[in-house]
């Protein structure tokens, strides 16, 4: 196994064994070489919180705004308060078209309409009210 010179200095590393790809062997050392990137290296000398980990998890500073943006909604609670807030805008989107519907004739009276098709006929009647306003 030939080490690149970052390598040799960290060969008295007690992790650096462990996270070479080479030494794992096999069709493995692409799978376990990429998952020890993700989890915490301990150190043998350490505190017993693990050594790496600030490298692993930086400081909530150390982000960039898209990462901290992106872990706050991760979060169940963004989530449930995301989802409900959500809900609220719909229902009061829908309340809004289903008064409109009110104000516009159709016959039957009853006739189910679609968002658009309110739309298209309140455009119409507000268009025949103008034109009989200026007759």
């Amino acid at each position: 196994m030939m080490l690149s010179p970052d390598q040799a200095a960290d060969s008295d590393h007690p992790s650096s064994a462990h996270s070479d790809p080479e030494s794992l062997g096999g069709a493995d050392a692409k799978v376990l070489g990429s998952v020890s990137d993700l989890e915490p290296v301990e150190e043998a000398e350490g505190d017993s919180k693990g050594g790496s980990r600030a490298a692993l998890y930086p400081h909530p500073q150390q982000l960039s705004r898209e990462e901290k943006r992106r872990r706050r909604r991760a979060t169940a609670k963004y989530r449930s308060a995301h989802a409900t807030r959500e809900r609220i805008r719909v229902e009061a989107f829908n309340l809004a078209f289903a008064e409109l519907r009110k104000l516009l004739p159709t016959l039957p009276p009853d006739k189910k309409l679609s968002k658009i098709e309110i739309l298209r006929l309140a455009i119409c009647y507000i268009s025949y009210l103008n034109h009989v306003l200026d007759v």
